[in-house]
């Protein structure tokens, strides 16, 4: 047990709406991502990751860490966007302990295909409710939120669960 306080109502109603509003819009990326480009969301958001990375790849431990995934999660998605095509996974040049995963063309024109109605489905249900100051707002609190639990080691650098 911990010997936090307790959440106060003001705290409970920030903490229900802030996870009602990320279940409904990643319910809704979901379903689009699957209809336009039969994707799920965490394969998407490692498309995403590999297009936005200069060198249009990554070591398998960074994409775990900045999607938040779990290793063996983030090999299984891997593995199915390699079937389609869509990224390869070898071993680094300088540590063939570590995995690299590439982006294709194949996996760019899938990107392209799906984002439009990704751009749409997030603008139509979170952004176009929301001033400029509010995009604000949200961006420094949540950044600041998220610097706070990233300060915590990797989970790639956590030990890992040893089975018995």
């Amino acid at each position: 047990m911990t010997d936090a306080a307790p959440l106060d109502a003001e705290q409970l109603a920030a903490y229900f709406a802030l996870k009602e509003v990320g279940s409904m819009l990643e319910h809704a990326v979901e379903q689009q991502l699957r209809a336009d480009g039969g994707l799920t969301g965490p394969q998407f958001s490692i498309l995403a990751r590999l297009a936005d990375s200069p060198a249009g790849h990554l070591r398998m431990t960074d994409l775990a860490d900045g999607l938040v995934y779990s290793r063996s999660g983030l090999t299984y998605q891997a593995a199915q966007l390699e079937k389609e095509g869509l990224v390869t996974r070898a071993p680094a040049d300088d540590d063939e302990r570590s995995i690299v995963v590439t982006l294709t063309p194949a996996g760019r024109d899938r990107l392209a295909r799906v984002m439009p109605g990704h751009i749409e489905v997030v603008q139509r249900l979170l952004m176009s409710s929301l001033s400029r100051a509010d995009i604000g707002a949200i961006t420094r609190i949540l950044g600041r939120v998220r610097d706070r639990m990233r300060a915590a080691p990797p989970r790639s650098a956590a030990a890992r669960r040893r089975k018995t």
